[in-house]
């Protein structure tokens, strides 16, 4: 996965675009903008271009509510995957629906209709 790719503005995501480029915002749209599949800590932090300081300043609140959980170990390592159940990501998804349906209704007004 490359990192840049999320730290870049050009692929700042309608979530971070709309509510702001906070850490913890970052983390969680991250997890959403994946939710198929889990991660390290470590993968996050290199995903996000973050420091390590910052992250763990606001991952372990975003583990304690549940918006994200452990889905497996591999050894030590615990992976974590958004959790799709927790009413906050239920929200920010149907949110980021409503953003971009809304987006995509202006940029087709704003187009001119060829014949």
């Amino acid at each position: 996965m490359s990192q840049e790719i999320y730290a870049k503005k050009e692929y700042e995501s309608i979530l971070t675009k709309t509510l702001g480029n906070s850490p913890k915002l970052r983390i969680i749209d991250f997890f959403l903008d994946n939710a198929l599949f889990d991660f390290t800590k470590k993968e996050v932090i290199e995903a996000l271009a973050m420091s390590k300081q910052t992250f763990y300043k606001y991952f372990q609140e975003i583990e304690e509510y549940g918006i994200v959980k452990v889905s497996r170990k591999i050894g030590k390592a615990k992976l974590y995957r958004i959790n799709v159940e927790h009413s906050l990501v239920k929200m920010l998804r149907e949110y980021e629906t409503k953003i971009s349906l809304e987006i995509a209704e202006k940029e087709k007004m704003q187009k001119p209709v060829l014949v």
